[in-house]
């Protein structure tokens, strides 16, 4: 309730100056309104940089090589030398098949090549005497021809005997089975006591040789056609042949250790998926990709000299999924942009579209601000530079 005033009756010009003071003493409660300071944001300035265009990809693991060890003479299986799951080497012995039949062969073709060569030394003996007296008439012309053919004859057995022993030599060596390359081998396909090769070449077991080892993927032929149109505009640099670095993530979301390099690009498109092959080594020293394994190649394709890139905490989405950035504009309002994202680098989103070099994008304080707002612009230091 407010206090009444008592003016003494007949005291001219009082009231009035009494008044006054107290409308003065009533205004001096309320404080004087304070101005309001615009808000503190972090941003940071747009520049370009020179950034690999990367592309990721799946595939398998696929051996370089993959050998079928077969039984190349019918015998019964004695005996298995190696150890299943091992690594071998090539020409290490990994199977012995039964030899005795394979031996006699053998030794009956070198006394078959004795004979032969024992009956070609008479025949050509014979014919070199007939060759001198068929000159004076002492044997007919008919005996002379005889003891020539005699001789080619016994040449030819002779040739005919080396050939035979040869092939039972080469059967007599099959029946000890060794590795055609060096790899990781499986397991024995059969067992010891096994008739193999009986009608046609038994498969005995595999080696598949893992260090290194291929990586094969595919990749749409329209981002194929993307890439030469942006290399024909200027947009992107080509890499120089021999430069395309390969980077494997494996299935439990790792990286490989060891980078790996692009092979070749298949030249033909698979019409029933539209796809084009690729092919990447990788040294494996370790084994620890097996063929058969799913991964995902991290391939560079190609540079890009210009590329502009924002922070991912710079970027937000709208209820449209649409991604947008707060720009400071030069009057340090506060501006909504949409832009487009590329792909991510480092922790960044590569703008393909929206920005440009200059603009100042908030990286910190957007719960702080809104479109339109006036803002305090300061340079944005990352929780990491802070630290140091």
């Amino acid at each position: 309730m407010p206090r009444r005033l008592l003016v003494p009756a007949g005291v001219p010009g009082i009231a009035p100056a009494i008044l006054a003071l107290a409308l003065l003493s009533g205004c001096g409660r309320q404080p004087p309104p304070h101005a309001t300071l615009p808000p503190e944001v972090g941003v940071v300035t747009i520049t370009t940089e020179s950034l690999p265009i990367t592309t990721d990809l799946p595939g398998r693991i696929d051996p370089v090589r993959t050998a079928q060890v077969r039984a190349r003479v019918a015998g019964i299986l004695l005996k298995r030398v190696f150890e299943e799951g091992s690594d071998v080497k090539e020409g290490e012995v990994l199977f012995r098949i039964d030899p005795a039949p394979f031996q006699a062969a053998y030794d009956s073709a070198k006394a078959a090549l004795a004979k032969a060569a024992a009956n070609n030394r008479q025949n050509q003996a014979l014919a070199r005497r007939y060759t001198k007296l068929v000159k004076i008439a002492a044997v007919s012309k008919q005996d002379y021809d005889n003891a020539v053919a005699a001789a080619a004859q016994g040449r030819a057995d002779v040739l005919a005997a080396k050939a035979a022993l040869e092939t039972a030599s080469l059967n007599l060596g099959y029946c000890t089975v060794t590795a055609p390359i060096s790899g990781r081998i499986g397991p024995a396909l059969v067992t010891e006591g096994a008739l193999v090769g009986q009608n046609s070449a038994t498969e005995l077991a595999v080696i598949q040789q893992l260090d290194p080892i291929y990586f094969d993927f595919t990749e749409s032929s329209t981002e194929v056609l993307k890439l030469r149109r942006e290399f024909e505009s200027g947009q992107l640099k080509s890499l120089a042949p021999g430069e395309a670095k390969v980077t494997l993530l494996l299935e439990d979301g790792t990286t490989y250790a060891h980078p790996g390099r692009l092979l070749f690009s298949d030249i033909t498109v698979d019409p029933t998926t539209g796809m084009v092959t690729l092919r990447a080594l990788f040294p494996n020293p370790d084994h620890l990709l097996m063929p058969g394994m799913f991964a995902r190649a991290r391939l560079e394709q190609a540079v890009d000299a210009k590329a502009i890139t924002v922070s991912q905490r710079g970027v937000t989405y709208g209820p449209d999924g649409k991604p947008s950035v707060m720009v400071v504009t030069p009057d340090n309002k506060v501006e909504e942009r949409p832009v487009t994202v590329g792909s991510a680098v480092d922790g960044k989103w590569i703008i393909t579209g929206g920005l440009k070099v200059g603009d100042r994008v908030i990286l910190a304080g957007l719960q702080k601000v809104r479109p339109g707002v006036t803002v305090k612009p300061v340079p944005f230091e990352s929780p990491t530079n802070a630290a140091n």
